[in-house]
């Protein structure tokens, strides 16, 4: 039920209207939120392992206790671990905000750039989709550093996106990630790698 009202809202059409266009997709948004609300979606290990990279018994059976231990070491072990981004991003999905890491993400793929043509229209793209007002993926950063980040799509650089990123780095460390450690997935996740072991 809950992918068929998505699909059906995001089929909708609003018309040809660029701004209309971007109206229809904040309205869509929002109702998906809402219906998001609605929905019962569960904090468990399944959630993870169906969007981990591998098939999930096999990746599971790769994953260590040692790794997934060391994931609450700090944020940054986490996100330099394959299972660990995977794991976070279902985390993040129960509670509405994967877009956090999306955008993360983002950057250090755009950083990664070295064609001058294709640094300009990732860099517009990702503004459009993240940090722009009302952008379809909207990131939550303060209006200080939308605005320098939006004075930064003047002349975008590898750097352009470096404050914004660093703000939600540092919201998702201290919201989300302390969650991510105390939420039945991730502890779901240790128990069955410790089972393995034993």
């Amino acid at each position: 039920m809950w992918s068929a009202l998505t699909r059906s809202l995001s089929d909708h059409p609003v018309g040809k209207d660029p701004q209309a266009m971007r109206t229809g997709q904040r309205q869509n948004k929002g109702m998906r939120t809402r219906l998001g609300c609605l929905s019962h979606k569960s904090d468990s290990c399944s959630d993870f392992t169906a969007i981990l990279p591998d098939k999930p018994n096999r990746a599971l059976k790769r994953l260590s206790t040692e790794e997934a231990t060391r994931w609450a070491d700090s944020f940054d072990v986490l996100l330099s671990h394959k299972y660990g981004v995977a794991a976070f991003r279902a985390f993040l999905k129960t509670e509405f905000s994967e877009e956090n890491l999306e955008f993360w993400l983002a950057c250090e793929e755009f950083k990664k750039t070295r064609s001058t043509a294709k640094l300009v229209s990732k860099a517009h793209r990702i503004f459009e989709e993240f940090v722009d007002v009302q952008a379809p993926r909207e990131v939550n950063i303060d209006f200080q550093t939308r605005e320098a980040t939006r004075k930064n799509m003047q002349e975008p650089s590898l750097t352009c996106f470096d404050q914004a990123q660093g703000k939600v780095h540092s919201l998702m460390e201290k919201d989300s990630y302390p969650r991510f450690l105390r939420s039945k997935m991730y502890l779901d996740l240790l128990s069955q790698s410790q089972r393995r072991l034993s």
